[in-house]
C-alpha cells in the first residue's frame, strides 16, 4: 500500500515536470519568433544585406528558418530528445559546448552566493529573534530593509564606480585578466564585487522568513513548558525553537533558487561576466534560437525542480499537507 503510494506520489511529480517542460519550451521557441530582428545577422553578419532574395531563402533552408514555426519545433524536439540541440547562429558551434564553457563561471559565483546568503541569513534570523524588539534587532532590520530595496544593478555601478574606478581595488569586470585565466588569485579578485551585489541583494529578504520563523516557534505553548520545566533560554532556541524552524529553512532554501538564479544573471550582465546571464542576453539580442531554447530549458527545469522539491519538502515535514496527499491518494487509488 505504502510503495503503490509513494510511487502514485512522486509519478504525479514526474508528470508536472515534463508537462511544465513541454509547455516551456513550446512557449520559449514561439515567443523568440515574434521578437523583432533577423537571425541571418547573427549568423551571416552584413553579408544578409548583399544577398539576393536567392541566396536569403537558400540560407534560410539550411538554418532550418524557411519551414513553419510547428515544424521547427517538431524537428527541433526531435533533435533535442537525442541530445542534440544544434548550433549557435553567433559563435558557430554546438550550443552545449558554448554553454559547457560558460556554465562553470555562473555555478561558482551563484553557488557561492547561495551558500553566503542562507548561511549569513541564519546567523542573522537568530540574532535579531535572540535580541527582539532590542536596538541591535531594530538596526539590522532597517538597515536590511534599506539594502533589500536597492537594485542590484544600481549596486552593482556604485561598487564599480567606488572599489573598481575610484580606489582601483578590484577589477570592474569580468572572470579574470588576460592571461590568467588559471590564476586563482585573480579569478578570486574578481569574484568579489558580484558576489557582494548578490548577497545583499538577497540576505534580509531571507534573514527576515528565518526571523519571523523562529518567533513563532518562541511563542508557541510548548515553548512555556520547555521553560516550566527549568531549561535555559539558550536551551530552548537551540534545542526546540531553531530544530523545529530548520525543515522550513530547508523549504525556503529549495523556493529560493529561482530568486538568486534571477540576481545572479543580473550581476553577470552589469560586471560582464562570462556567465549564463550574459549568454542569455546575446541569444536573445541576437536572435541565436537555439542557444536561447537551451538556456531557457536549462533555468526552467532547474526553477521547476527546486519547485517541487520544496512542495515535497513541505508535505514531508507538514501533517496537514500529509493528510491531504493521503485523501488524495486513496481517492486515485480507491482504497
Amino acid at each position: 500500500m505504502k510503495k503503490q503510494n509513494k510511487f502514485l506520489y512522486y509519478g504525479k511529480k514526474l508528470l508536472v515536470l515534463l508537462l511544465s517542460v513541454l509547455v516551456l519550451s513550446v512557449a520559449v521557441f514561439y515567443v523568440s519568433r515574434l521578437a523583432p530582428g533577423d537571425p541571418l545577422v547573427s549568423y551571416y553578419g552584413d553579408r544578409v544585406e548583399k544577398m539576393s532574395p536567392e541566396e536569403r531563402a537558400w540560407a534560410e533552408s539550411r538554418l532550418g528558418l524557411d519551414a513553419p514555426v510547428y515544424v521547427q519545433y517538431l524537428r527541433w524536439a526531435q533533435n533535442a530528445l537525442r541530445g542534440d540541440f544544434g548550433i549557435s547562429y553567433k559563435y558557430k558551434m554546438a550550443v552545449s559546448d558554448v554553454i559547457s564553457g560558460r556554465v562553470g563561471n555562473t555555478l561558482l559565483l551563484g553557488g557561492i552566493g547561495f551558500v553566503l546568503i542562507f548561511a549569513l541569513s541564519l546567523l542573522l534570523g537568530i540574532l535579531c529573534a535572540w535580541y527582539e524588539d532590542r536596538p541591535l534587532d531594530r538596526i539590522i532590520c532597517k538597515v536590511g530593509t534599506v539594502t533589500s530595496c536597492i537594485p542590484e544593478f544600481w549596486m552593482s555601478l556604485v561598487l564599480i564606480l567606488l572599489l573598481a574606478i575610484e580606489l582601483r581595488w578590484l577589477p570592474s569586470s569580468g572572470a579574470y585578466s588576460v592571461g590568467n585565466q588559471h590564476d586563482l588569485a585573480d579569478r578570486a579578485l574578481h569574484l568579489i564585487m558580484p558576489i557582494i551585489v548578490v548577497v545583499l541583494g538577497h540576505l534580509w529578504y531571507y534573514a527576515y522568513m528565518v526571523r519571523n520563523r523562529i518567533l513563532e516557534e518562541v511563542r508557541a505553548d510548548y515553548v512555556l513548558l520547555a521553560k516550566s520545566e527549568g531549561q535555559t533560554r539558550r536551551a530552548v532556541m537551540f534545542r526546540h525553537c531553531l530544530r523545529n524552524a530548520f525543515p522550513t529553512y530547508l523549504s525556503i532554501m529549495a523556493i529560493s533558487v529561482p530568486h538568486v538564479l534571477g540576481g545572479t544573471y543580473v550581476v553577470e550582465m552589469v560586471f560582464s561576466y562570462p556567465g549564463l546571464g550574459t549568454l542569455a542576453y546575446e541569444s536573445a539580442r541576437y536572435q541565436d534560437y537555439n542557444l536561447l531554447m537551451l538556456l531557457s530549458l536549462m533555468s526552467g527545469v532547474l526553477v521547476i525542480v527546486c519547485s517541487i522539491l520544496a512542495q515535497i519538502i513541505n508535505e514531508q515535514i507538514d501533517p496537514r499537507f500529509r493528510a491531504e496527499q493521503a485523501i488524495e491518494t486513496s481517492e486515485v487509488t480507491g482504497l
